[in-house]
Protein backbone atom coordinates (compact mmCIF):
# COMPACT_ATOMS: atom_id res chain seq x y z
CA UNK A 1 0.00 0.00 0.00
CA UNK A 2 2.96 2.37 0.76
CA UNK A 3 4.56 1.34 -1.92
CA UNK A 4 2.11 2.39 -4.13
CA UNK A 5 1.45 5.75 -2.51
CA UNK A 6 5.09 6.65 -2.57
CA UNK A 7 4.99 5.63 -6.85
CA UNK A 8 1.72 7.45 -6.94
CA UNK A 9 3.87 10.97 -5.41
CA UNK A 10 7.01 10.07 -6.79
CA UNK A 11 5.22 9.85 -10.77
CA UNK A 12 4.27 13.93 -10.08
CA UNK A 13 7.99 14.95 -10.15
CA UNK A 14 8.68 13.37 -13.30
CA UNK A 15 5.57 15.39 -14.97
CA UNK A 16 5.26 18.59 -13.16
CA UNK A 17 8.38 20.48 -12.70
CA UNK A 18 6.16 22.95 -10.11
CA UNK A 19 6.33 20.25 -8.05
CA UNK A 20 8.75 20.63 -5.39
CA UNK A 21 8.28 18.48 -2.00
CA UNK A 22 6.49 15.48 -1.27
CA UNK A 23 4.56 17.35 1.44
CA UNK A 24 3.26 19.82 -0.94
CA UNK A 25 2.10 17.12 -3.77
CA UNK A 26 0.32 14.71 -0.85
CA UNK A 27 -1.62 17.95 0.33
CA UNK A 28 -1.71 20.18 -2.58
CA UNK A 29 -2.56 18.00 -5.81
CA UNK A 30 -6.58 17.55 -6.12
CA UNK A 31 -4.91 14.74 -8.80
CA UNK A 32 -3.70 13.12 -6.02
CA UNK A 33 -6.52 13.28 -3.74
CA UNK A 34 -8.82 11.78 -6.17
CA UNK A 35 -6.42 9.02 -7.09
CA UNK A 36 -5.77 8.10 -3.43
CA UNK A 37 -9.62 8.32 -2.95
CA UNK A 38 -10.58 5.83 -6.68
CA UNK A 39 -7.93 3.37 -4.61
CA UNK A 40 -10.38 3.46 -2.07
CA UNK A 41 -13.78 3.21 -3.51
CA UNK A 42 -12.35 1.21 -6.25
CA UNK A 43 -11.61 -1.76 -3.25
CA UNK A 44 -15.27 -1.45 -1.71
CA UNK A 45 -16.63 -1.64 -5.11
CA UNK A 46 -14.76 -4.86 -5.47
CA UNK A 47 -16.15 -6.22 -2.38
CA UNK A 48 -19.82 -4.89 -3.56
CA UNK A 49 -20.26 -1.88 -1.32
CA UNK A 50 -21.50 0.39 -4.30
CA UNK A 51 -23.45 2.33 -2.53
CA UNK A 52 -20.58 3.35 -0.15
CA UNK A 53 -18.21 3.33 -2.86
CA UNK A 54 -20.34 5.37 -5.06
CA UNK A 55 -21.22 8.30 -2.17
CA UNK A 56 -17.63 8.35 -1.79
CA UNK A 57 -16.47 9.14 -5.13
CA UNK A 58 -19.40 12.04 -4.53
CA UNK A 59 -17.62 13.40 -1.57
CA UNK A 60 -14.60 13.16 -3.88
CA UNK A 61 -15.56 14.48 -7.15
CA UNK A 62 -17.08 17.91 -4.48
CA UNK A 63 -13.21 18.48 -3.03
CA UNK A 64 -11.44 17.63 -5.94
CA UNK A 65 -13.82 18.37 -9.51
CA UNK A 66 -12.98 15.30 -10.32
CA UNK A 67 -15.17 12.30 -11.16
CA UNK A 68 -13.52 8.92 -11.41
CA UNK A 69 -16.39 6.04 -11.23
CA UNK A 70 -15.65 3.93 -8.54
CA UNK A 71 -16.11 0.82 -11.25
CA UNK A 72 -13.05 2.18 -13.61
CA UNK A 73 -9.67 0.17 -13.70
CA UNK A 74 -6.58 2.48 -13.34
CA UNK A 75 -2.86 1.45 -13.10
CA UNK A 76 0.23 2.36 -11.27
CA UNK A 77 1.84 5.89 -11.68
CA UNK A 78 -1.18 7.67 -12.62
CA UNK A 79 -1.07 11.43 -13.02
CA UNK A 80 -3.89 14.13 -13.25
CA UNK A 81 -2.44 17.12 -13.62
CA UNK A 82 -4.80 20.20 -12.81
CA UNK A 83 -7.61 18.04 -12.70
CA UNK A 84 -10.83 20.29 -12.54
CA UNK A 85 -13.69 18.63 -15.17
CA UNK A 86 -12.12 15.37 -15.61
CA UNK A 87 -14.39 12.50 -16.31
CA UNK A 88 -13.67 8.78 -16.24
CA UNK A 89 -16.61 6.46 -16.68
CA UNK A 90 -17.21 3.65 -14.85
CA UNK A 91 -15.62 0.63 -17.46
CA UNK A 92 -13.05 2.35 -18.47
CA UNK A 93 -9.58 0.97 -17.98
CA UNK A 94 -6.36 3.11 -17.61
CA UNK A 95 -2.83 1.27 -17.63
CA UNK A 96 0.16 2.03 -15.94
CA UNK A 97 2.24 5.84 -16.50
CA UNK A 98 -0.76 7.15 -17.96
CA UNK A 99 -1.36 11.51 -17.90
CA UNK A 100 -4.51 12.93 -18.00
CA UNK A 101 -5.08 17.18 -17.68
CA UNK A 102 -7.59 19.08 -16.77
CA UNK A 103 -11.24 18.83 -18.47
CA UNK A 104 -10.69 15.14 -20.30
CA UNK A 105 -13.53 12.83 -20.57
CA UNK A 106 -13.22 9.42 -20.93
CA UNK A 107 -16.81 8.67 -22.09
CA UNK A 108 -19.53 6.27 -23.27
CA UNK A 109 -21.01 6.34 -26.83
CA UNK A 110 -24.06 3.68 -25.24
CA UNK A 111 -26.81 3.19 -22.73
CA UNK A 112 -26.63 -0.20 -23.38
CA UNK A 113 -24.37 -1.74 -20.32
CA UNK A 114 -20.97 -3.78 -20.87
CA UNK A 115 -18.08 -2.31 -22.08
CA UNK A 116 -18.71 1.09 -23.14
CA UNK A 117 -15.89 3.40 -22.22
CA UNK A 118 -12.20 3.23 -23.05
CA UNK A 119 -9.38 1.37 -22.58
CA UNK A 120 -5.57 3.42 -22.20
CA UNK A 121 -2.54 1.47 -22.61
CA UNK A 122 0.83 2.67 -21.02
CA UNK A 123 2.52 5.64 -21.09
CA UNK A 124 -0.68 7.76 -22.87
CA UNK A 125 -1.42 11.28 -22.65
CA UNK A 126 -4.05 12.77 -23.05
CA UNK A 127 -4.27 16.29 -23.25
CA UNK A 128 -6.23 19.25 -21.36
CA UNK A 129 -9.91 19.27 -22.60
CA UNK A 130 -9.68 16.08 -24.70
CA UNK A 131 -12.60 13.95 -25.14
CA UNK A 132 -11.90 9.84 -25.65
CA UNK A 133 -15.68 8.15 -26.02
CA UNK A 134 -16.88 5.37 -26.44
CA UNK A 135 -15.18 1.21 -25.99
CA UNK A 136 -12.05 2.35 -28.09
CA UNK A 137 -8.52 1.52 -27.41
CA UNK A 138 -5.37 3.80 -26.70
CA UNK A 139 -2.45 1.68 -27.17
CA UNK A 140 0.90 2.22 -25.62
CA UNK A 141 2.53 5.44 -26.42
CA UNK A 142 -0.72 7.33 -27.89
CA UNK A 143 -0.88 11.29 -27.60
CA UNK A 144 -3.91 12.81 -27.92
CA UNK A 145 -4.14 16.55 -28.42
CA UNK A 146 -6.11 19.02 -26.36
CA UNK A 147 -9.63 19.04 -27.39
CA UNK A 148 -9.78 16.59 -29.75
CA UNK A 149 -12.68 14.13 -29.62
CA UNK A 150 -11.88 10.84 -30.24
CA UNK A 151 -14.18 7.77 -31.02
CA UNK A 152 -11.90 5.68 -33.41
CA UNK A 153 -8.91 3.49 -31.37
CA UNK A 154 -5.52 5.23 -31.69
CA UNK A 155 -2.19 3.04 -32.41
CA UNK A 156 0.83 2.93 -30.90
CA UNK A 157 2.80 5.93 -30.32
CA UNK A 158 0.37 8.07 -32.71
CA UNK A 159 -0.67 11.49 -32.47
CA UNK A 160 -4.26 12.56 -32.26
CA UNK A 161 -5.44 16.18 -33.10
CA UNK A 162 -8.65 17.74 -34.60
CA UNK A 163 -12.32 17.18 -34.18
CA UNK A 164 -13.14 14.55 -34.80
CA UNK A 165 -10.02 13.13 -34.24
CA UNK A 166 -7.23 12.05 -36.91
CA UNK A 167 -3.78 10.62 -36.60
CA UNK A 168 -0.78 12.94 -37.50
CA UNK A 169 2.80 11.93 -38.68
CA UNK A 170 5.14 14.49 -38.42
CA UNK A 171 7.65 12.47 -40.88
CA UNK A 172 4.94 12.43 -43.38
CA UNK A 173 5.13 16.27 -43.53
CA UNK A 174 8.60 16.94 -43.42
CA UNK A 175 9.22 17.87 -46.94
CA UNK A 176 6.23 19.97 -47.55
CA UNK A 177 6.68 22.06 -44.38
CA UNK A 178 10.51 22.60 -45.33
CA UNK A 179 9.21 23.74 -48.82
CA UNK A 180 6.51 25.96 -47.19
CA UNK A 181 8.89 27.44 -44.82
CA UNK A 182 11.77 28.37 -47.92
CA UNK A 183 9.33 29.74 -50.00
CA UNK A 184 8.03 31.61 -47.46
CA UNK A 185 11.44 32.88 -46.30
CA UNK A 186 12.45 33.80 -49.82
CA UNK A 187 9.44 36.30 -50.20
CA UNK A 188 9.67 37.54 -46.68
CA UNK A 189 6.56 36.14 -45.27
CA UNK A 190 6.89 34.78 -41.36
CA UNK A 191 4.89 31.69 -41.86
CA UNK A 192 1.78 31.49 -39.34
CA UNK A 193 1.41 27.82 -39.51
CA UNK A 194 4.40 27.03 -37.69
CA UNK A 195 3.63 23.15 -36.14
CA UNK A 196 2.56 20.00 -38.71
CA UNK A 197 0.78 18.96 -35.72
CA UNK A 198 -1.39 22.29 -35.68
CA UNK A 199 -4.92 21.64 -36.64
CA UNK A 200 -5.57 25.30 -37.07
CA UNK A 201 -8.02 26.06 -40.12
CA UNK A 202 -6.60 29.31 -41.02
CA UNK A 203 -2.77 27.84 -40.55
CA UNK A 204 -3.95 25.54 -42.82
CA UNK A 205 -5.40 27.93 -45.39
CA UNK A 206 -2.27 29.50 -45.14
CA UNK A 207 -0.09 26.50 -45.93
CA UNK A 208 -2.29 25.73 -49.67
CA UNK A 209 -2.01 29.60 -50.24
CA UNK A 210 1.96 29.10 -50.03
CA UNK A 211 1.58 25.93 -51.99
CA UNK A 212 0.36 27.81 -54.95
CA UNK A 213 2.01 30.66 -54.96
CA UNK A 214 5.13 28.29 -55.01
CA UNK A 215 3.91 26.33 -57.95
CA UNK A 216 2.85 29.37 -59.34
CA UNK A 217 6.56 31.51 -58.74
CA UNK A 218 8.29 28.09 -60.27
CA UNK A 219 5.73 28.09 -63.28
CA UNK A 220 6.47 31.52 -63.93
CA UNK A 221 10.26 31.03 -63.83
CA UNK A 222 10.02 28.29 -66.30
CA UNK A 223 7.98 30.69 -69.16
CA UNK A 224 10.44 33.42 -68.16
CA UNK A 225 13.45 30.61 -69.40
CA UNK A 226 11.68 29.89 -72.27
CA UNK A 227 11.21 33.53 -73.31
CA UNK A 228 14.89 34.49 -72.70
CA UNK A 229 15.60 30.89 -74.95
CA UNK A 230 13.69 32.62 -77.90
CA UNK A 231 16.02 36.10 -77.69
CA UNK A 232 13.24 37.98 -75.53
CA UNK A 233 14.75 40.67 -73.05
CA UNK A 234 13.31 40.00 -69.55
CA UNK A 235 13.84 42.76 -66.76
CA UNK A 236 14.52 41.14 -63.76
CA UNK A 237 12.60 42.25 -60.85
CA UNK A 238 13.66 41.61 -56.78
CA UNK A 239 10.28 40.22 -55.00
CA UNK A 240 9.93 42.97 -52.09
CA UNK A 241 9.91 42.33 -49.04
CA UNK A 242 6.41 40.85 -46.40
CA UNK A 243 6.54 42.89 -43.41
CA UNK A 244 4.35 44.00 -40.19
CA UNK A 245 3.61 47.78 -41.15
CA UNK A 246 2.76 50.12 -38.60
CA UNK A 247 -0.61 51.20 -39.13
CA UNK A 248 -0.40 53.71 -37.04
CA UNK A 249 2.31 55.53 -38.64
CA UNK A 250 0.66 55.88 -41.77
CA UNK A 251 -1.11 59.49 -42.78
CA UNK A 252 -4.93 59.47 -43.43
CA UNK A 253 -5.54 59.89 -46.90
CA UNK A 254 -7.15 63.30 -47.44
CA UNK A 255 -10.31 62.62 -48.91
CA UNK A 256 -11.49 61.87 -45.08
CA UNK A 257 -12.35 64.68 -43.08
CA UNK A 258 -12.34 65.56 -39.26
CA UNK A 259 -15.58 64.70 -38.49
CA UNK A 260 -14.32 60.92 -39.65
CA UNK A 261 -11.24 60.80 -38.27
CA UNK A 262 -13.01 61.28 -34.49
CA UNK A 263 -15.05 58.15 -35.47
CA UNK A 264 -11.67 55.98 -36.34
CA UNK A 265 -10.31 53.56 -33.51
CA UNK A 266 -7.30 55.07 -32.09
Amino acid sequence: MFKRLREDINCVFDRDPAARNSFEVLTAYPGVHALLWHRVNHFLWRLHLKWLARMLSQITRFLTGIEIHPGAQIGRRFFIDHGMGVVIGETAVIGDDVTLYHGVTLGGTTLNKGKRHPTLGNDVVVGAGAKVLGPITLANGARVGSNAVVVKDVPENATVVGIPGHIVSAKTKIASMTKRKEFAKKIGFDAYGASPDMPDPVANAIDIMLDHIHAMDTQMQNMCKSLKSLGTELDVVKLPDLGACDISSNPLPEHVDAEDKNKLPE
